[in-house]
This record gives structure tokens, C-alpha cells and sequence, in this order.
């Protein structure tokens, strides 16, 4: 098995996956768009997950790159291979697809409860929990692309996560989050940090315990050993 992730920014990286695919042995290479940036030959790799950033998927004027890494994704959703978009990563799937991402009416920054949704009968997809406390870092949302299955919703946020088939996972919060992952935002995010009826302070962040991240990280093994078993 071959994974290939895009990394949108150094500070961003793949947190608890790291270790999930490790542990699976399987084959992990990278592209950086921050950097000279190369995609890879689709027919070489069999996962591709789409982390965050702190750029808009609108802003091709900005990073030309975005519209070759949106044709990847749509690409790579319609050959079968198990993607997996975290925050902006669901964003441009959602784009890529044809639907669109915009300001959501508040932002949602910290630590903040999902509210699993029940796909509709004959849907099969996976199932979040009733309720969880997540980490969030976003600003936009999107549209659920055509065909999707909404599977999690929050009070700031309505569109918190959509499945496509049994193989394409959209998540606007952040399972993977460790605390080394969360101070990196803080340390070079600090101007989102203005306050927001859904936007926790540095410190009501920081704090949070290590259960915390360890219940997140348990719930992002569960959503890729659902992807990794997936079949059309």
C-alpha cells in the first residue's frame, strides 16, 4: 500500500496518521505546496489525504497551485483511491467536486463538540459518534458535493463532514490533532484567535488534557481503518 498527503504549510502536518500508516507499514510520500511542488503519478499510490492550511480554496489567484491540486483530488475520488481531506483538505474536495466553499457565519477555533449524523437508509457510511469533542481551526465551510452523505454537523458549524462511496472522507476538524500540532497553529495563527462566539482562547486550548487528543486520535484510527476496508 502507497500514501501520498499534500501539505499546504510547514507547521501543518499529518499529527496522529503519522503513525497509523507507520504502523501498517505502509509506503508514506509527500507533496509541499509551500514548496517547489510536484504531484505524483496517480497510478502510483492507492491513499491520498489532503491536510489543512490557511489559505481559501478561492485563492487560485494567490497559489496558482490550487487548481492543478483540485483536477488531483477530483481524479483521484473518481479512479477509487481512498481519500481522506482534513479542514481545507475537505474544502478542495468539496471544490473540486463542483461545490461551493464560503465564509461560514462564524469561526470555530479550539476545542468544540461534533453531533454524528445518521446517513439516510441504504447509505452505508461511517457513523460518528452521537456526540465528540473535536479540534477545529476554520473559518470557511462548504456546500455538500452532489451524491454526498453529511455525517456530521456542529452548533457553529452545520456541515462538519461528508462521505462519497465507500472510499472519500471529508472532515472539517482536525481528529489527527496532537498538542504539539495545536501550539504550532497558535504560535503562527495568532490573528484567527480574535474572539468569536466559537473561538477559544490560547490558554482554554492549550489545556486541554492528553485524554482529549487521545479520544480524537481514536476516532481519526477508527475513520481510516473504515477507508482502508472500504470497497465499492
Amino acid at each position: 500500500m502507497r500514501a501520498h498527503w499534500f501539505q499546504h504549510v510547514a507547521f501543518e502536518g499529518l499529527g496522529s496518521i503519522a503513525g497509523w500508516l507507520a504502523a501498517r507499514g505502509i509506503e508514506t510520500t509527500c507533496t509541499r505546496f509551500d514548496q517547489a511542488a510536484k504531484l505524483p503519478e496517480l497510478a502510483d499510490l492507492d491513499w491520498l489525504i489532503v491536510m489543512g492550511g490557511p489559505m481559501s480554496v478561492n485563492d487560485e489567484h494567490l497559489h496558482p497551485w490550487l487548481a492543478d491540486e483540485k483536477r488531483f483530488v477530483r481524479d483521484a475520488m473518481a479512479a477509487g483511491r481512498r481519500v481522506l481531506g482534513i479542514c481545507l483538505g475537505a474544502q478542495l474536495m468539496a471544490s473540486a467536486l463542483g461545490a461551493r466553499v464560503y465564509p461560514n457565519a462564524a469561526r470555530e477555533i479550539g476545542w468544540h463538540p461534533i453531533d454524528g449524523v445518521a446517513p439516510p437508509a441504504g447509505r452505508p457510511a461511517f457513523r460518528f459518534p452521537a456526540q465528540a469533542p473535536v479540534f477545529h481551526w476554520h473559518g470557511e465551510t462548504f456546500e455538500l458535493p452532489a451524491g454526498s452523505v453529511h455525517s456530521a454537523r456542529s452548533v457553529g458549524c452545520e456541515h462538519q463532514a461528508f462521505q462519497l462511496g465507500a472510499r472519500a472522507i471529508g472532515l472539517q476538524f482536525h481528529l489527527e490533532m496532537t498538542p504539539e500540532g495545536a501550539a504550532a497553529l497558535v504560535a503562527n495563527c495568532p490573528g484567527d484567535l480574535r474572539p468569536g462566539s466559537f473561538v477559544q482562547s490560547e490558554q482554554a486550548m492549550l489545556s486541554a488534557p492528553p485524554r482529549q487528543y487521545q479520544v480524537a486520535n481514536a476516532l481519526m484510527c477508527d475513520v481510516l481503518d473504515y477507508l482502508a476496508g472500504g470497497e465499492r
